[in-house]
């Protein structure tokens, strides 16, 4: 009943209130990301969702598009902006997809909505993390975020989709919290962000 009710109902009434006490920041971000990426503020991408259906995440624009001599984009940690750096280290790029949860293609809690190109790759058990609508946060995100391994944070996804619950919806938005406060999993070891998955 959770699952099929409740948890929407959950999502639609603590994104308004975010959003509502999170606005000042909202705009202050936003005006601040304008001038420093030339009037773009937002970053659109394409994202598998519930049963792998596509939606477009919105998220605040932490990095540029500077391309090498032939045309590819710079590595990462190349194109992460100063301001978009310390957006990632607070969180903050992540406020726009409280949109994603009121139009319904998101969920506070659930697996990350990672690339389309990463579907393919999935193993049968890793496919389970599309049985939900992606969220926000998770339970990978509280044990570890970027910092663990993609089959940890897989194992992670899938552990969610079978045991949720509005008592653990709680837990890991409670934990959410406090990793925010403590920056903490926000790069992997090797990498300013999450190296890509690459297949089993």
């Amino acid at each position: 009943m959770y699952r099929l009710f409740f948890k929407r109902l959950l999502d639609l009434i603590v994104a308004i209130i975010m959003l509502l006490l999170l606005s000042p920041v909202f705009i202050a971000v936003f005006i601040t990301l304008m001038v420093a990426n030339r009037g773009k503020a937002f970053f659109y991408q394409s994202r598998p969702g519930l049963n792998e259906e596509i939606f477009k995440i919105i998220k605040f624009r932490s990095m540029n598009d500077k391309k090498d001599k032939n045309g590819n984009l710079l590595p990462d940690e190349d194109r992460l902006t100063k301001v978009g750096l310390f957006i990632r280290k607070t969180s903050l790029d992540e406020i726009p997809q409280l949109v994603n949860v009121l139009i319904g293609d998101m969920s506070l809690v659930g697996p990350r909505p990672l690339l389309i190109s990463y579907i393919p790759l999935y193993n049968e058990h890793q496919k389970k993390r599309h049985l939900v609508k992606p969220g926000i946060t998770g339970w990978a995100q509280v044990n570890g975020r970027n910092a663990i391994s993609w089959q940890q944070k897989f194992a992670y996804d899938v552990w969610y989709v079978e045991n949720c619950s509005f008592l653990l919806d709680c837990k890991i938005l409670w934990m959410t919290l406090s990793k925010v406060l403590k920056r903490e999993g926000i790069s992997s070891s090797t990498s300013a962000t999450m190296e890509a998955f690459k297949g089993n």
